[in-house]
């Protein structure tokens, strides 16, 4: 079986055209990138990047840590 397809109505307004899109093709998040390709329009949704790429982009610091005693935990009494 194909893709989904949805005919859906282009309605203008003073700003532009808005499109409504059905539930079954929502995307998540709240920002999408919108380019032409052709006589198309592609709507792609803008993810965020995962933590780990975040982290892994970041420089590494130059900082001088101080010691710090790793005592062994306190009695827990229940």
């Amino acid at each position: 079986m194909g893709e989904p397809v949805a005919r859906i109505r282009l309605v203008r307004t003073p700003d532009g055209q808005r499109l409504d899109i059905p539930p079954s093709f929502m995307l998540g998040g709240d920002d999408v990138l919108l380019r032409r390709d052709g006589a198309r329009l592609v709507v792609e949704p803008v993810g965020r990047p995962s933590l780990l790429r975040v982290l892994d982009s970041l420089d590494d610091l130059d900082e001088a840590w101080p010691e710090i005693a790793d005592a062994p935990p306190d009695d827990v009494h229940l």
